[in-house]
Parts: C-alpha cells; structure tokens; sequence
C-alpha cells in the first residue's frame, strides 16, 4: 500500500495509534478558538458534556448559553446571537439538530446566511446502542441541500479540530459532522486540511475509493487487504460535501475509470450523490455507492452495527472485489 508521502500520515497499519472521537476534536477546537476570538460563544441543548463543549465552559463560562432541550430554539438564538455581531458554535445530537431544527437553520441561519457554526454529534452507526432513533444517516443530505451552508466531515480528532478552524474562518453558516465512537488517529498536524480540497492519502490504479468522515480509516485498512491480492486501490478522503473537489474526483475516474464511494450515511443525497452529481457533469464515470441502502439501523456494538452493514473494512473490500468483477465481466 503505498501512502501519499505529501500527506504525512502516520502507519495507519500500526496497534500504536491512538483513539479519541471527533467530537473530542469538535470541542477541544471551539475552546481554544474562544481563547482568541472574544465574539466567540457556544450554546447547546443539555448535552454540553457529550459534545465536548465543557471545555469551552470551562475557559469561558460567561460566554455559554443552555437553551434546554429544544433544539428549534437553540437554531434561532443562535442566529439572533450572530445578527448581533456574535460567532456562534452551537453542539447537539445530530439526530435533532439539524434533525429536528432544520426549518430554523433554513430559514434564521441560511437565509440571513448568518455566521453559525452548527456541530452534529452522534451521526451514523457508530452511535450503536442508542438505536436507529439517534443514529442520524440522513444529516448530510439536509445540510448539503442548503444553499450557503459548508459541510465538513472529519476523519479522526486531529481532522475534526482543523475542520472546525476552518469553520470559523469561513464567513458564513457550517456543519461540522461528528461522531460519538473513538477513532483511530493517523493524520498529523502536517496533514493538509482545505475546505473544499479532497485528500488522497492512498496512491492506486485499479479502482479508487472515496471515503469521508469515519468510514476514511476503514477503507484504508481495506485498500491494505485488496493489496495482498493485488488490488491496487487508491483511497481519497473527501471532508468537504458540500464544495465537491471537481478536479480530484475527475482525476481518479479518469486514472482508474471506476470509483466507489463510502458514508456512513444514506447513500441518497450524501457523499455518493456528490460524487455522482459532480463526475455527471465533469467527467462521467462508474460510481457504486455504499452506504446504508436507504434503511433504518438498530441497537447493537456500534463496531458490530458497523460491520453488519459491511461498512468495516471486510464490508469495504468485499463491495470493491464485487465491483471489479462487474465491471470486468461487463468490460
């Protein structure tokens, strides 16, 4: 497996990696940008601690906002605070915000294109044993389809912190997609991070895979299985949804004709559907999507939710093997 030297990663095959969730980098992020920006104020929805804004309250508690649970209400407070010169982070669930505030974020946040930070924690399978109630599939579908809204998805902690930098230099409304379960850590403080700019950190020819958010390391491990075979794959992760990288993508369909995207996320109107909607136009290609096929999850292990759904990297390589005897059986 050759991995992209310009990217500085660590051994993504090495047992030494440390573990921490995004939303750990979310938060550490918010409180030590509140150190250097005095407009900077959070706010959440009583779920302070599992979003990792207790840092934040920590260094600046005079600068924090509880609204309760009511997550329409922390959208709108939000949005009034940034009218007033403020810059707001707001951390909740996911599954209710923007899940169950997206009229809010519409029509207070977008419109007015109000400069609100807006962290989704507890996204996708990992969230496990909270059930398919709380696993939210369907958030970068909703936040991409907002006209002036940038969507980010980090890949693991250190990812997360620069994402949310980027947020708050960015004028205008942003999505920070997080997720509850820890991941490895591989980048480095090296590792490019620009919005709108698809990393590849895996060099291969025979098929590329285009990873976001937590399925990055996975597929990774899975373009290391397809190598002892060898299955040259390549591997982009594409953090940015909502700004698709037109440039990269066009390059890898065109370098290894077929592309297949992974989310933990409905394959309608997430990563998949940027993919296909930005190669439609820039330089078509065969794309398969895999993700969730357009289901609900269920209570479990998030490792083991993960892996029944083949988002693991068995799942991964077993979809790429397939796609590959497809296309040499059309071919």
């Amino acid at each position: 497996m050759r991995l992209n030297p310009k990217m500085h990663l660590l051994d993504p095959l090495s047992p030494d990696l440390k573990k921490a969730a995004t939303r750990e980098g979310f938060g550490a992020a918010v409180a030590e940008i509140g150190d250097k920006d005095p407009n900077v104020v959070a706010l959440s929805s009583d779920v302070a601690g599992s979003v990792q804004l207790h840092h934040f309250i920590k260094k600046h508690p005079g600068r924090f906002f509880n609204v309760g649970v009511a997550e329409q209400n922390l959208a709108s407070v939000a949005a009034g605070l940034a009218y007033a010169g403020k810059t707001p982070f707001i951390g909740a669930f996911a599954a209710f915000s923007p899940g169950r505030n997206w009229e809010q974020i519409r029509t207070t946040i977008c419109y007015g294109e109000a400069n609100v930070k807006i962290g989704g924690s507890h996204t996708g399978l990992d969230v496990g044993e909270d059930g398919a109630t709380h696993q939210m599939l369907e958030d970068i579908a909703l936040m991409r389809s907002l006209p002036g809204m940038l969507v980010l998805s980090p890949c693991d902690y250190l990812e997360a912190k620069k994402a949310t930098e980027a947020a708050w230099k960015t004028k205008g409304p942003a999505y920070i997609r997080c997720t509850r379960g820890k991941l490895p850590i591989f980048t480095t403080e090296e590792t490019p991070f620009e919005v709108g700019k698809i990393n590849l950190l895996v060099e291969g020819e025979d098929i590329a895979i285009v990873a976001t958010g937590d399925t990055v390391f996975p597929s990774i491990l899975a373009a290391a299985e397809l190598e002892k075979e060898g299955i040259s794959a390549a591997v982009a992760n594409m953090h940015t949804l909502s700004h698709p990288d037109e440039q990269m993508l066009a390059k890898l369909a065109q370098r290894c004709g077929t592309i297949v995207t992974v989310e933990d996320h409905q394959v309608k109107g997430g990563l998949g559907g940027a993919v296909c909607e930005t190669l439609a136009e820039a330089s078509p290609a065969r794309v398969r999507r895999h993700g969730m096929l357009m289901k609900f999850g269920e209570s479990g292990p998030g490792a083991e939710v993960m892996r029944k759904y083949g988002l693991d990297p068995k799942g991964i390589a077993n979809l790429v093997r397939q796609e590959l005897g497809a296309w040499k059986k059309e071919g």
